[in-house]
């Protein structure tokens, strides 16, 4: 496939920014591994329906689809508190030895080996520092519940317990930004529990047919209100003088307006969330035909501080949100 060349996300500018003093500067996740056939594009190669976040131009992320893997991650291996505590430490003292095993070895290479040692030795400093910030975390007690066993046969358990692991890190101070890709850009998934046994992509092309298009309605519906449901949650959880919903900014939307033609103007986008009293919020906004939606990217980086001169294609700021 071809290389990846877009640009460095939102998500991740925001990262760099306000991600450095957590365990995890962002988190990536989905509930889907990956879109089904079709996924992979002649122009673009495959990454971009496996993935909405770039930590550089050509640096995609891989999004997490597995729970207990990103339990595991966020809170240690192990079942137990006890477990993760002594994994925690065993894995301190194994990157001990590795960063004196690596001084010496240094010495011994030329410059191109020398180079991906020290490439090596920054992912090895990354976790250090995850572990050296989980272990001295003043975030409040969270009480965890069992690690998942992994991933749940139904759908919208899984896409719930995604939700509720987020909800955890977000309450444990663990990470405060996080991109979740709902549905896999060409999903092959059912939704058998809201009665619709078509698969969301084949269904998204619909031919204006209108059993088609009732069953994608209650397909789009069923993902809002999951996503409404964590929103509520955010909403009566304490997040020191306020909720955390008052402190959030939450983006919520699609990458396409009329699926069936593949276009993407208008295109609906929900900003949810008090971002610290910096959103305005309690509108509905309507702007110009083919108003470019990275002036929506660049208004919540200059929500939340973060002041850059443009952001993809964008043209300014809306000074209304």
């Amino acid at each position: 496939s071809q290389d990846p060349f877009g640009g460095v996300t939102i998500d991740q500018m925001i990262a760099q920014r306000i991600g450095q003093d957590t365990p995890l500067p962002s988190m990536e996740i989905a509930t889907e591994e990956e879109g089904g056939e079709g996924s992979c594009d002649r122009n673009y190669g495959c990454t971009f329906g496996k993935t909405i976040s770039f930590s550089t131009p050509s640096t995609p992320l891989p999004m997490e689809h597995n729970p207990r893997k990103l339990f595991q991650r966020l809170f240690g291996q192990g079942d137990t508190p006890e477990e993760r505590e002594l994994l925690s430490r065993e894995n301190a003292s194994l990157l001990d030895l590795v960063n004196s095993e690596a001084s010496g070895l240094r010495r011994t290479l030329g410059a191109r080996d020398q180079a991906l040692l020290d490439d090596y030795l920054t992912s090895v400093r990354e976790i250090e520092r995850r572990i050296q910030k989980l272990q001295a975390n003043d975030g409040p007690d969270v009480a965890l519940p069992p690690t998942p066993a992994g991933i749940p046969d139904q759908f919208d358990e899984h896409m719930r317990l995604m939700f509720d692991i987020l909800h955890l890190a977000w309450q444990a101070n663990l990470t405060r930004v996080a991109s979740y890709m709902m549905a896999a850009e060409v999903s092959n998934q059912p939704y058998n529990f809201i009665g619709v046994s078509d698969a969301f992509h084949p269904l998204s092309h619909h031919q204006n047919n209108p059993q088609k298009l009732e069953r994608l309605a209650r397909v789009q519906a069923f993902n809002t209100q999951v996503f409404a449901e964590f929103v509520q949650k955010l909403s009566v959880t304490p997040d020191g003088e306020n909720m955390m919903l008052d402190n959030a900014l939450l983006m919520y939307g699609s990458n396409l307006s009329d699926s069936n033609l593949h276009n993407n103007f208008p295109l609906p986008t929900a900003l949810v969330g008090g971002a610290m009293g910096r959103l305005k919020g309690r509108q509905h906004l309507k702007y110009a035909d083919r108003t470019p939606l990275a002036n929506l990217h660049l208004t919540i980086l200059d929500k939340l501080g973060i002041n850059v001169d443009s952001v993809g294609d964008s043209t300014g700021l809306f000074s209304e949100v």
